[in-house]
């Protein structure tokens, strides 16, 4: 974002400018012609999220001034184009785009200095530095180790279910006086 101001000249006391920004206000969203559906639509989509406000049908129809029907099919066309996402039924996110990611590498030196570098930078520290940026950076990995542990505990919790699920039916049926099971240790059922 640019802090260059846009037709401060002439206005008076009591009016506000403005600085040049990518994104429009809520008022340019409602109101400009000049802007395609799915523009304003999408711009609609990522303001309420910039916000923190939901973004359903709705909310952005209100915003833009368009009609349910043209927020529906454009909101789908963004869904197609991968610009926007569902997260529940009727909510929509913008999806974070990021540049592709950069070469990196890291070399110690023998004087103990440090050389990170990431695409064409460089980064020249000291070993007091290195560990700082250590210690930032540890959050980081600690948040990556604790999603992937929870992911294959999830997954692990699931799997011992189904196990004791099937322990249950084959107890009653032991119990229930059949014993009779299937080819896959199921009770068979009474007829």
């Amino acid at each position: 974002m640019t802090d260059a101001p846009t037709q401060a000249d002439g206005l008076g006391a009591g009016q506000a400018t403005r600085l040049v920004s990518s994104a429009p206000t809520l008022d340019e969203l409602r109101q400009s012609p000049k802007i395609p559906s799915t523009q304003r639509i999408y711009d609609a989509v990522c303001e309420l999220h910039a916000l923190e406000q939901v973004a359903t049908r709705e909310t952005v129809a209100e915003l833009t001034g368009l009609k349910l029907t043209v927020v529906d099919d454009r909101l789908r066309a963004l869904m197609d184009d991968e610009k926007i996402k569902r997260v529940l039924r009727g909510v929509f996110l913008p999806v974070e785009r990021h540049p592709p990611a950069r070469s990196m590498s890291k070399t110690l030196l023998p004087d103990g200095m440090v050389k990170i570098e990431i695409g064409d930078q460089v980064l020249e520290l000291t070993p007091r530095e290195d560990r700082m940026l250590a210690q930032l950076q540890s959050g980081a990995a600690t948040q990556a180790a604790a999603i992937e542990s929870s992911r294959a505990m999830a997954i692990r919790s699931t799997e011992m279910g189904l196990v004791l699920e099937r322990l249950e039916r084959v107890t009653r049926s032991v119990f229930d006086g059949s014993g009779a099971l299937n080819e896959r240790g199921e009770p068979c059922q009474a007829r």
